[in-house]
């Protein structure tokens, strides 16, 4: 019998060791391990709840131990924050299986004089009368940073830039499992049919309130299991994403450009928008994301896409194209639901993505023609990489302007801003956080 808290102990360790993505490795221990139903929702609930909880849980071990953290070998730590997400944060989990299974597991990788030390400080917490303690209020910023698990310097941020109210909302967002959407692949199929589909399966589909074309899965267990998504009658795309594309809005016989196409979802999108009729530039940095983005594509049963290695930031021009996707690399502050293992970065704030992105979007906008729209997007929380650059593009950049955008019904904006730009966070339009800006070419530089 396989014991699940040793499967989302291995899980957390790859990710620790080999910075593994969170997702993937876990959806490789279920598969590995063949679990299913309760043993399945129960290792995704420590996996994901231990990363999500990490400063938290390191803030009660450090209240207990006599031992610094930072000298406490990596797995009895792991074991520790297991244990102690149980008796905190899970209800229906017996104190005696936390502390118990918890023993069990040191034993079993051999750490002996381990085992003593985490029973007792597990035993500690069952027994204190207030489980959770957070710290004192005074200084709000580190208060904050351990109730929602957010390192200090995002806190800061988020405060700052789009005030307390906002930023409290967006970081209690964070915790729990975001929906999984899916995008009908309307060259197949349509959301009707791919509902009864789904429900044929096993799963249970609703329509988005925000697009027509998305569908929000629950059950869906291993997804690339399922007839629907070997057929290609559905991709995996979440809804900010789409509504990124939806604001680009392909038509027939377009040119369009993906600058930075990987792992495909918008381009795919595009290419459904586009009634596969019109020509499909995906490109991507590396040979085997190429590959990738072939591959989906033939499923999906796209033939407009023609996927391309090159470099976003240097490359050569492309052909001249009616409509650029500009989705560049960036800190992923808006992903931290889907990805909580993204908080605890090094460089989450202190790099050079911002000028990197630059590049890449001065690049991309010499490929658009007159009259021609650019959408810039990220999946980050951050004026830096959003807001700020588009004022710095277009201040540089006086032969665009932008272009206004329609927002859907159920969304609205958490701050204010430009009329052609869109900040998204979970509380406010219950998607990942996401920034749009829709841009548009009106003349040659110069002329």
């Amino acid at each position: 019998m396989t014991n699940t808290r040793d499967v989302a102990l291995g899980v957390l360790l790859k990710i620790e060791e080999s910075k593994a993505y969170s997702n993937l490795e876990l959806n490789h221990a279920l598969q590995r391990n063949r679990l299913g139903g309760l043993d399945s929702a129960f290792v995704s609930a420590l996996v994901y709840g231990v990363l999500e909880r990490r400063l938290t849980l390191d803030y009660i071990i450090r209240q207990y131990s006599k031992i610094p953290l930072r000298k406490i070998e990596l797995k009895t730590k792991l074991i520790l924050r297991l244990g102690l997400y149980q008796l905190i944060f899970m209800d229906k989990v017996p104190d005696s299986a936390a502390v118990n299974e918890s023993v069990i597991l040191a034993k079993k990788y051999k750490l002996q004089k381990s085992a003593g030390f985490i029973n007792g400080i597990l035993r500690s917490v069952t027994r204190a009368e207030q489980r959770l303690l957070l710290p004192p209020e005074d200084d709000r910023i580190y208060y904050l940073s351990i109730k929602y698990s957010v390192p200090q310097a995002v806190v800061r941020l988020w405060l700052d830039s789009y005030g307390e109210t906002n930023a409290l909302e967006l970081m209690e967002a964070l915790f729990g499992r975001p929906e999984v959407c899916v995008r009908v692949n309307t060259l197949k199929t349509t959301p009707a049919e791919l509902i009864k589909r789904l429900e044929s399966e096993g799963v249970r589909a609703e329509q988005s309130a925000l697009l027509p074309n998305a569908l929000v899965l629950s059950g869906t267990g291993s997804i690339e299991r399922l007839q629907s998504f070997r057929k290609g009658l559905f991709h995996v795309q979440e809804l900010s994403s789409q509504l990124c594309v939806d604001a680009l809005s392909p038509k027939p016989r377009d040119i369009v450009a993906d600058v930075c196409a990987a792992p495909g979802g918008k381009s795919f999108t595009a290419a459904q928008y586009m009634q596969n009729r019109g020509k499909l530039l995906s490109c991507d940095l590396y040979a085997q994301k190429v590959g990738l983005l072939e591959t989906e594509a033939r499923r999906l049963g796209i033939s407009c896409l023609t996927a391309l290695r090159r470099d976003g930031e240097s490359g050569a021009a492309l052909p001249q194209a009616d409509k650029i996707i500009c989705d560049v690399p960036c800190s992923g502050l808006g992903m931290l639901g889907r990805k909580p293992e993204i908080r605890y970065k090094d460089d989450l704030l202190d790099n050079d993505l911002p000028e990197r992105q630059y590049r890449i979007l001065c690049n991309s906008a010499k490929s658009l023609a007159v009259g021609g729209r650019l959408v810039y997007s990220t999946c980050t929380l951050n004026p830096a990489e959003n807001n700020l650059l588009i004022e710095r593009f277009l201040n540089g950049h006086p032969d665009f302007i932008g272009e206004a955008l329609t927002l859907p019904e159920g969304v609205s904006r958490a701050f204010d801003e430009q009329p052609f730009e869109l900040t998204l966070m979970p509380h406010t339009a219950g998607t990942d956080g996401f920034y749009i800006a829709r841009l548009k070419r009106r003349s040659y530089s110069g002329s």
